[in-house]
């Protein structure tokens, strides 16, 4: 009899973990067709990411020059004109958005993970460990970043977007922190909690299975919005002439475009200037889009209203 029962016990189990997730799905769905703007947000990071992976695959390794279409405005065989050399600026812009993408993500990864460790941590355990934490975490937030930053940038040559992103993750992790620290501080009076603790169950079962799950849309948007912070961080040092130049990097795009095209007073040279400042604009609108219908996806009653 019991051994009928067990099979019996563990589909139900599975077949109801389905439907849980096959629910949450189409409460996506819905949530996302709700308002057209939140798809066109998914399309635009999916374009993104697609071109960063996809598209310097299909250009060379050095993109070939035409002397005889030096500094050219748009046309229609180059969509956004030429550079200085005569490459196409919209090949150049697929090619940078790898560097570009790649240490967004890495900075963004390394920024919430530490960040909300710490926050989580320190916010359940309270007690020393919460002192020592955020005094440390007072202490990162007390050190500018942009002048580190340049400091840095004459002894260390960040000659790859993982190298990038991992000193802007570690520089970018304490706002994090001290605000998942302030929603555990909150949620660990709740009564679920309670309840968890009086079940005897351990702090890294409470942490994981309640806590984090609760703060899963706060800490998917801080991840979406570091994104963009890490694009714009890198793409100014690069600007600035700090960092060694990367020919198919956004930030030495407008750099060159500025100082040696004369994008400013050169009407020719507008395309190269224009060009990554679309690509930022335009990954920044699509993250927006995409942060607006975080909260409702992951709040049931959001959803079903």
């Amino acid at each position: 009899m019991s051994a009928t029962l067990i099979p019996e016990t563990g589909a139900g189990t599975g077949s109801a973990a389905s439907a849980m997730r096959r629910n949450f799905w189409r409460g996506v769905w819905r949530v996302m067709r709700r308002k057209p703007s939140r798809m066109v947000g998914v399309v635009i990071l999916a374009g993104f990411v697609i071109m960063a992976v996809v598209g310097p695959m299909l250009l060379p390794a050095n993109l070939p020059g035409d002397t005889n279409a030096i500094t050219q405005p748009p046309s229609w065989e180059h969509w956004f004109g030429t550079d200085p050399q005569g490459r196409d600026v919209t090949a150049l812009v697929i090619k940078g958005s790898r560097y570009v993408l790649l240490t967004a993500a890495v900075t963004a990864v390394i920024t919430v993970v530490v960040g909300t460790a710490i926050g989580l941590f320190s916010g359940f355990r309270r007690g020393r460990w919460d002192t020592v934490l955020m005094r440390l975490t007072d202490m990162k937030l007390t050190i500018p970043g942009l002048p580190l930053l340049l400091v840095l940038a004459t002894v260390w040559r960040f000659s790859s977007p993982v190298q990038m992103g991992l000193v802007l993750g570690l520089l970018g992790w304490g706002g994090v922190a001290r605000a998942v620290r302030s929603q555990t501080l909150s949620l660990r009076e709740r009564g679920f909690i309670e309840a968890a603790r009086g079940l005897g169950l351990s702090t890294t079962h409470i942490i994981g299975k309640e806590l984090l799950p609760s703060m899963a849309p706060y800490i998917a948007m801080n991840m979406l919005i570091s994104v963009t912070g890490a694009v714009y961080s890198q793409v100014g040092l690069f600007f600035l002439g700090v960092l060694p130049y990367e020919s198919d990097n956004w930030g030495v795009m407008l750099n060159l475009a500025v100082f040696q095209a004369g994008a400013m007073i050169t009407p020719n040279a507008l395309g190269y200037l224009l060009a990554p400042l679309l690509a930022i604009l335009l990954l920044t609108l699509g993250i927006v889009l995409v942060v607006d219908a975080m909260d409702e996806i992951f709040n049931p009653r959001l959803r079903e209203e």
